[in-house]
């Protein structure tokens, strides 16, 4: 897969179609303007209500919420709970898996759908109202409707043609964690488009570390990066696909990889592709020929290894993607088998059955080409190295090839090539890891001398508070400054300004909990008022100024002092 236009919410196009679509949708009177007072999630930028707050924090992230009221616009949700509902029982299959289909009806529709605030106007950064100066689009609003806006879609009727072939699209495939966006607001702002749903929206599963879900606090993170260093880029890809099943969460341990490469990887598609090419070589010189001595075993192996093709076919229509691979190596399986009962080396002490001994051959090496043939899009490297290995030419492992029987010429030379996935050591692949990560470490940093001693009077002055980003800007014609609004606790946010546009662009600081010390005097900066100050770490790194803005767990309430 690859995409034909890397895309931003940003883009001017998107922008100018989102503020029609919004406008469109208020003259028609499913947006209309009123005020919100409820718990607000700071990071997701979304309000809840009491039933679905848990313990002060929010249902979707876990931060903590706080109360805030504010001047919005809502689309009018109850309006169509009742038409989502019929759509989702009469459209089975439409929310895949099912688990997340019961959890959209019975936690969210059924309760009763509240009004969704689609704008905001404690912040600037956004797509502006274009009718209404001082609000901002809601983020998913404007990010869900990229999904039409980017091909084509116009609110007037003049879509483009681009539109007219590819929506509805046939699948939303998105993290489990942003169901409740595709399944409920995003159908809802599709009907009142009058425009067709999605055929289907799957929720795919998450990779848990060692059954816990990944996280850098806890240090937990298992990185592609470092997998794709030691076990290569393919056996990276067969690791993940396979071990994300289609309903339930994955596991994922350096030690489950290790064994699953050696298990499957190494000990049956490796050591499949290597016996038959040895024994091509050992018994013939490499070149094996169909003779057609077949017997009752081999039309066995045929009618399993033909009819793989659709089940794995179906098994991706069905999104089961981990059952689809495991279609392959049942193949992989049934093919060794094959061999014990045909047992070449037995048939090659046989002078007069050397012509069995070749078909039996010849039923391995087509059988490999079928099987890798199907495997070719979840691990492409190592399946070209197994084509050139077993003599299959391009032409030869095209999907419609791979249910027809005897593709491969009746004289096949076959190839010794390398090990396709020589068995890895346990203890040395860990060993290994602990030098990948030791080596990512960074350097040791020449810290600046202590300044002189201050009196705990002295530093009781600073007035050190935890705050949280409420919004977060750059200042016009300024290439340093950020303009921050804080919750500080006092209920009513405070503006600093700091110098670190350089370290960081500023949507990506909204949300953050951070430390300001609030007790300095207001300084006037590029016309605008500064009231304290952001703590921040600033060091030398091969020459470069490195700055890291302090954060703090977002469990803190606003307000808290540091003493």
């Amino acid at each position: 897969i690859s995409y034909d236009h890397f895309i931003r919410t940003t883009d001017a196009h998107h922008e100018a179609a989102v503020q029609k679509i919004f406008r469109r949708l208020y003259e028609q009177g499913d947006i209309y303007k009123g005020s919100y007072e409820g718990w607000y999630c700071v990071p997701c930028e979304s309000f809840f209500t009491e039933t679905q707050v848990t313990d002060g924090k929010c249902p979707d992230c876990g931060a903590p919420v706080r109360r805030a009221k504010e001047e919005a616009y809502f689309f009018r949700m109850s309006k169509y709970a009742d038409r989502l509902l019929e759509y989702i029982e009469s459209h089975p299959g439409f929310i895949e898996p099912v688990s997340c289909q019961k959890e959209m009806i019975n936690n969210f529709i059924k309760p009763g759908l509240q009004d969704l605030c689609v704008s905001r106007s404690s912040f600037k950064w956004g797509i502006p109202v274009d009718f209404d100066e001082g609000h901002v689009i809601y983020v998913w609003f404007d990010a869900l409707t990229n999904y039409i806006t980017k091909i084509g879609y116009d609110v007037d009727g003049n879509s483009s043609d681009l539109f007219k072939k590819n929506w509805p699209a046939d699948l939303h495939l998105i993290g489990k964690d942003i169901i409740r966006f595709h399944t409920i607001y995003w159908p809802i702002f599709l009907m009142s488009l009058d425009l067709p749903l999605p055929k289907q929206v799957f929720g795919h599963p998450w990779l848990l570390q060692g059954g816990d879900k990944m996280s850098k606090s806890k240090g937990n993170v298992i990185y592609a990066d470092d997998m794709v260093d030691l076990f290569g880029v393919d056996a990276t890809r067969y690791f993940v696909l396979h071990e994300m099943p289609f309903e339930n969460d994955g596991v994922i341990t350096w030690e489950l990889v290790v064994e699953r490469f050696n298990s499957d990887l190494a000990n049956i598609l490796g050591n499949l592709v290597n016996r038959t090419v040895s024994m091509s070589n050992k018994y013939f010189g490499g070149v094996v020929r169909s003779t057609g001595v077949t017997e009752d075993v081999d039309e066995d192996l045929k009618t399993v290894v033909t009819g793989a093709r659709d089940r794995v076919a179906q098994k991706m229509k069905d999104l089961r993607v981990a059952d689809a691979i495991s279609e392959v190596f049942g193949v992989f399986r049934r093919c060794n088998k094959y061999i014990d009962e045909t047992a070449p080396w037995i048939l090659a002490k046989d002078e007069s059955k050397r012509a069995r001994l070749a078909t039996v051959l010849y039923n391995l090496l087509e059988t490999l080409r079928i099987t890798v043939t199907l495997l070719l899009p979840f691990m492409p490297d190592s399946c070209v190295k197994a084509f050139a290995q077993i003599g299959a030419a391009p032409e030869q492992t095209t999907w419609d090839n791979a249910a027809v029987w005897g593709v491969l010429p009746a004289d096949v030379t076959v190839h010794k090539g390398e090990t396709l996935f020589p068995r890895i050591d346990m203890a040395k692949a860990l060993e290994e890891l602990e030098k990948l990560h030791a080596e990512k470490k960074q350097p040791e940093v020449k810290c600046p001398p202590v300044l002189p001693d201050v009196t705990i009077d002295e530093f009781a002055k600073c007035d050190m508070r935890v705050c949280k980003v409420l919004s977060c800007e750059a200042v016009k014609k300024s290439k340093k400054l950020l303009k921050f609004k804080l919750d500080d606790g006092t209920g009513t946010p405070r503006q600093i300004l700091s110098g670190i546009h350089k370290f960081y662009e500023p949507e990506t600081l909204v949300g953050k909990t951070v430390v300001a010390i609030l007790n300095l005097p207001n300084r006037k900066m590029m016309g605008e008022d500064s009231c304290g100050m952001l703590i921040s770490a600033v060091h030398e790194h091969d020459g470069k100024e490195q700055l890291h803005l302090l954060m703090l767990d977002d469990n803190i309430p606003a307000g808290f002092r540091l003493c």
